[in-house]
């Protein structure tokens, strides 16, 4: 059994997780939360999303929360942008690195961001061209990719031509999300293997939510497959407000414990991120959702 020598592994706390939030998580707090999981050496920390106040609150602060920070050498710190104005910001705040994003439900995109998935590229060409122009690396979501809220199971030759139009869109990588957390290794390998037969393995991240305790099996399927890159949330931070049910990404932690376990390099180390997990958690006045953080010693 081969796996990848090294992972890289893609943290979305910040972003995917505090946006569904039902309070404001206050700017200082993100902050020192980023700061500290960029400091346990993970390579890319998901900051904010430039997307409109008014639609998720919670990351209104994206401009102050990039002012004050203190940028680690060697991380990236991407911030999600919708459209043209939310690129004009970015661009303001010094942002090096932007997420685009798009499903591959038609129904899931016209809930979420009320536009068809040909309208959304098109939306998504317009920011990632004077993106890239401006020397910003652009990497592309697609959502839904094992199943939707609305439509159930997706084709996945539906997924194959979504990835294959954000590349072509000028997306450095493409991360495959499992939105609602339906996916089983079986079908999440099957389906990665089908989208680097067309993409490049290479080019490739998995993205997976744990509503039914799938994720690290579908990661391991998938890390036999040769993925070499994993999104995920420290804590278990997460959800998805247009899919009910639907719980946090996988935990950072757990997903670490597990590489580290395979003899798979990440360059993290993980007591420093179990506490930077322990930290938010402590911020939002709850238990961390991961099986590490609940632990009295993480390395037990």
């Amino acid at each position: 059994m081969t796996f990848p020598a090294r992972v890289r592994v893609v943290e979305v706390g910040p972003r995917d997780g505090l946006q569904n939030e039902p309070g404001v998580v206050p700017a200082a707090v993100k902050i020192e939360f980023i700061e500290r999981l960029a400091a346990s050496g993970l390579p890319a920390v998901e900051a904010t999303s430039f997307v409109s106040p008014g639609w998720i609150p919670q990351l209104a602060d994206a401009e102050e929360v990039f002012a004050g920070l203190r940028r680690r050498p060697g991380v990236s710190y991407p911030a999600l942008v919708p459209n043209l104005k939310g690129l004009e910001r970015a661009l303001a705040a010094g942002v090096e690195e932007i997420a685009v994003f798009t499903a591959a439900s038609e129904t899931f995109n016209r809930k979420n961001i009320n536009a068809s998935i040909d309208e959304s590229l098109a939306r998504i060409e317009a920011v990632a061209g004077p993106a890239r122009a401006r020397g910003l690396r652009v990497r592309g979501y697609v959502s839904c990719v094992l199943g939707c809220p609305y439509e159930g199971k997706i084709a996945g030759e539906r997924v194959v031509e979504v990835a294959r139009a954000l590349l072509a869109l000028g997306c450095y990588e493409v991360s495959l999300g499992d939105t609602i957390g339906v996916g089983t290794p079986l079908a999440a390998r099957r389906l990665l293997e089908s989208v680097a037969a067309a993409c490049g393995m290479e080019r490739l991240a998995v993205h997976f939510h744990d509503t039914r305790g799938q994720a690290l099996a579908n990661i391991y399927a998938c890390l036999e497959a040769g993925v070499g890159v994993v999104d995920a949330s420290v804590a278990g931070l997460g959800g998805c407000p247009y899919a009910q049910g639907a719980s946090g990404n996988v935990a950072t932690e757990d997903l670490v414990y597990m590489l580290q376990g395979l003899d798979i390099e990440t360059g993290i180390d993980l007591p420093a991120l179990v506490g930077a997990g322990r930290y938010i958690c402590g911020e939002l006045g709850r238990e961390p959702g991961s099986r590490l953080g609940r632990l009295p010693d993480c390395r037990s």
